[in-house]
């Protein structure tokens, strides 16, 4: 798979985002990407590898103070990036079971999905291992949502 993480910055200039199966966490530059008369090449100028992110994740979100939130399928774990770049471990449960689609909202509570896709049918020659019922998961932490 492809790009399944993304996630805009508070200043809405700059895009996160990661690639499935990477430990790396990445970033490009928006206003390079909205820009027609930019080429490729310009544009991907702008990426920047961030480094390790501390496990492979899919859902990415992003507060307004800077960080970056990420599931960590490999460690059923949520993790975030400081604006500096350390990594925080905030939620390590085996119930959170390839944590997914995050989201911070209003309430100062992030919210994910345990989706369970590495139990699915596609991984265990047919047969679907994920359990019911399914879970949503909240965690209350000091980011603010980025106001729209």
């Amino acid at each position: 798979m492809g790009v399944d993480g993304i996630a805009i910055s508070s200043d809405s200039k700059t895009l996160y985002y990661c690639p499935l199966t990477s430990r790396h966490l990445y970033s490009v530059s928006i206003d390079a990407l909205t820009d027609r008369t930019k080429s490729d090449a310009e544009v991907a100028a702008t990426v920047k590898d961030l480094g390790e992110k501390g496990g492979a994740s899919d859902g990415l979100e992003s507060d307004a103070q800077g960080r970056v939130y990420l599931g960590d399928y490999e460690h059923n774990a949520i993790r975030r990036r400081t604006a500096v770049g350390g990594i925080d471990t905030l939620v390590h449960d085996a119930r959170a079971l390839w944590p997914d689609t995050l989201s911070l909202a209003a309430d100062g509570y992030l919210y994910f999905t345990a989706n369970q896709v590495e139990r699915g049918a596609a991984f265990h020659n047919g047969q679907d291992l994920r359990q019911k019922p399914y879970v949503l998961f909240r965690v209350k932490v000091d980011g603010t949502r980025i106001q729209q």
